[in-house]
């Protein structure tokens, strides 16, 4: 291995908001991946602080008790009891798990917070933010929504654009919305802290770009890039929010003003570590401040811009901490083929998952590695879970080890036969098998969690085939020491597999250790064939997998069809209606029917197509985030509603001379709004 064995490890995870129980989509962004490598380290004996905690700071706390008319703190409190025990029983092995509501965290990012404000890092002045008049208060990033100037999503927060992960403020937003009252806020004068990001600038562009180019993940540096080389750079951001709800700004002349949830949030792995240590009796310091610690944040991608340009600069502005080693985002999983929606109840959530397939912990963690979001977003279905149960896991691992076991009791009385002359099969699977714990820690180590998992896949299926093709059911006829050379190999194989599949399987993993009475338990001992040895008892087997059947495959989609057909019966509703404006208002919009009469993708946008339209008078250009739903062959050639005389706006480098009109369905998908009937280009609309 050409990896640098550090002396310690710091792995995080995201902190989840505690809004909400978890679902599918956020154990396979970053929690089963920083189980996986953690369960790996600690098989290789390393020094391991494994942190996590609920995030209770986040605007969407405060929306979830406003919609149930109940407080911040109720909301918190049910969901972090939720998600701290359904990790717990699905075998999620954090060393602790904390709250950023716990007094140590409000402790720590107060004093890091006057740390920095001490050394004169932040920048204090008053800025226009917007004001919803008939709410009484200002509006924290994430209570406004509104069309996304570099996409053209129209449902983009006033912080974050989670359609194309552009970081915004505000202000970029192109027609703002109150999520309060749905009104349209205003702009009022009130006094904050910033962050001077731009002023770090050089030190992250060297840091990722060329430090970490040939070792982080390229969607993490592709989003960075974008961020870093963009023609307006960094912005300043504030540290600080109009809120009553959050960690309140350590300065006398904040009153009323709370520290912005990204910069409180990833605090609470400081926090966390610290809880961990007193409870341990250690010192938390070096899991955070030796250089001889590795330090890795598992996130999804829409958290890339807060661990690998606002965390890390605060973390270089005070200088006391380690900067991360990695941040290994995922991409986003999609629930058959449809985004995955709490609001819409689209979802498969863990804590009902672990009732209605209890014991089968494994088979979950299994499916979502094999398919995991790591370099693109990827689609979890019922059907592939009940194939990859039934194919892999059934047919070939649970298999393997049951034949090897059961047959060892029969013939053997459940003790392990002596190994006698080898043949060249035995000889050829024994060398074969030999170098799989080094290519498996190869991929781990680089984060390459699908690849490791399938090569740990590959090794059940090699010992899976030794059995088949030696056959020792039958040679047990005629040959019993060479049918005992056979089991004592596979055997070997079963314990190898054990240690192999402990950081994916763990459940699974346990039950063999403890079935083959294994003692030597660790990654530097896998690859040896005498781990077992004979006359070693065993223990009797049993089925490690069960069959999936079709009809619990149809139950659980039918379950998905029904909650969102109720959903959208219930819940869905159309958005608040906009003030009253006068005719003379409604005059100054000048709606046309044009043309399509090309289109085409932008460059480095998943979500934009170029259009040019004729207008019947001139042709223009148009950006529109469609791209998605729309190839651009399929729309040259349609008339369509435009709003013409919308003043220019630059999207991806790009002037958008007006806007085409859609109407958006409950699944958030975009109608054209066209003609019943062809008519001229230029067409104005009465």
């Amino acid at each position: 291995m050409s990896e640098k064995i550090f002396k310690r490890y710091t792995i995080t995870s995201a902190l989840p908001y505690a809004n909400g129980p978890l679902h599918i989509g956020h154990l396979a962004g970053c929690y089963i991946p920083s189980d996986i490598y953690v369960r790996y380290l600690r098989l290789q004996k390393r020094d391991v602080a494994y942190v996590c905690g609920s995030d209770e700071h986040g605007v969407a706390i405060t929306i979830k008790a406003k919609n149930e008319n109940i407080s911040p703190q109720e909301v918190v409190d049910r969901y972090h009891g939720i998600m701290k025990e359904s990790f717990k029983k699905f075998g999620i092995s954090f060393d602790h798990y904390s709250r950023t509501s716990s007094p140590v965290h409000h402790e720590t990012a107060g004093q890091l917070f006057k740390d920095l404000y001490n050394q004169g890092e932040f920048v204090e002045k008053e800025t226009e933010q917007y004001y919803d008049e008939e709410a009484g208060q200002f509006l924290a990033d994430r209570y406004i929504e509104g069309t996304c100037p570099n996409c053209g999503y129209d449902q983009a927060y006033g912080d974050q654009c989670e359609k194309c992960g552009s970081s915004l403020s505000p202000t970029d937003l192109i027609h703002p919305k109150s999520k309060l009252s749905g009104n349209t806020p205003v702009l009022k004068m009130t006094r904050h802290w910033f962050l001077d990001l731009g002023k770090y600038t050089p030190f992250l562009k060297q840091w990722i770009l060329k430090d970490h180019a040939h070792d982080w993940k390229n969607n993490v540096l592709g989003q960075c890039r974008s961020w870093l080389e963009a023609g307006d750079g960094l912005q300043a951001r504030s540290m600080t929010r109009d809120m009553d709800w959050g960690i309140p700004v350590p300065l006398p002349e904040a009153k009323g003003k709370v520290l912005y949830v990204w910069f409180d949030a990833p605090i609470g792995y400081i926090s966390s570590t610290k809880e961990w240590a007193k409870e341990k009796g250690i010192d938390w310091e070096p899991y955070w401040k030796d250089q001889d610690t590795k330090l890795v944040h598992f996130i999804g991608k829409d958290n890339i811009v807060f661990h690998c340009i606002t965390f890390p600069a605060i973390l270089k502005t005070h200088g006391d901490f380690i900067l991360p080693d990695n941040v290994p985002a995922n991409e986003f999983l999609n629930l058959e083929g449809q985004k995955i929606s709490t609001s819409r109840n689209w979802a498969v959530w863990l804590h009902e998952y672990l009732e209605e397939f209890p014991g089968q912990e494994d088979v979950l963690r299994y499916v979502l590695t094999a398919n995991a979001p790591e370099t693109k977003d990827n689609d979890f279905t019922w059907k592939d879970f009940q194939a990859r149960n039934n194919n892999e896991l059934v047919a070939v691992y649970g298999n393997f080890i049951n034949r090897a076991v059961v047959l060892t009791h029969k013939y053997f009385q459940g003790k392990v036969p002596e190994k006698s002359s080898l043949q060249p099969i035995d000889e050829e699977v024994m060398l074969a098998l030999q170098s799989y714990p080094d290519k498996i820690a190869q991929s781990l180590e680089r984060y390459r969690f699908r690849e490791a998992l399938a090569l740990m896949m590959d090794f059940a299926r090699t010992g899976n085939k030794y059995l088949a093709d030696t056959e020792p059911w039958k040679t047990i006829k005629t040959d019993r020491e060479r049918t005992g050379t056979i089991l004592n190999i596979a055997l070997n194989i079963a314990a190898n597999l054990s240690i192999l599949s402990a950081p994916f399987l763990p459940f699974t993993a346990e039950k063999i250790k403890a079935m083959l009475g294994l003692k030597i338990f660790n990654w530097e001992n896998a690859g040896q064939m005498d781990l077992l040895k004979a006359g070693d008892e065993i223990n009797p087997g049993s089925l490690l997998f069960q069959k999936v059947e079709d009809s619990t495959v149809e139950k659980q989609v039918q379950k998905l069809l029904d909650s969102k057909s109720k959903n959208e019966e219930v819940q869905y509703q159309t958005d608040p209606v906009k003030p009253l404006i006068a005719f003379d208002d409604f005059t100054k919009l000048d709606l046309r029917v044009v043309t399509i009469i090309k289109a085409e993708k932008v460059k480095k946008s998943k979500k934009l197509l170029q259009l040019t339209v004729d207008t019947g008078q001139v042709k223009k250009t148009v950006l529109s985030g469609v791209a998605e739903q729309f190839e651009p062959e399929f729309l040259i050639g349609k008339q369509v509603t435009m709003l013409i005389n919308l003043a220019p706006k630059k999207m991806a480098g790009i002037a958008s001379e007006g806007m085409i009109l859609m109407a958006e369905d409950a699944e958030g998908k975009f109608k054209l709004l066209t003609p019943h009937e062809s008519t001229n280009p230029g067409s104005t609309i009465r």
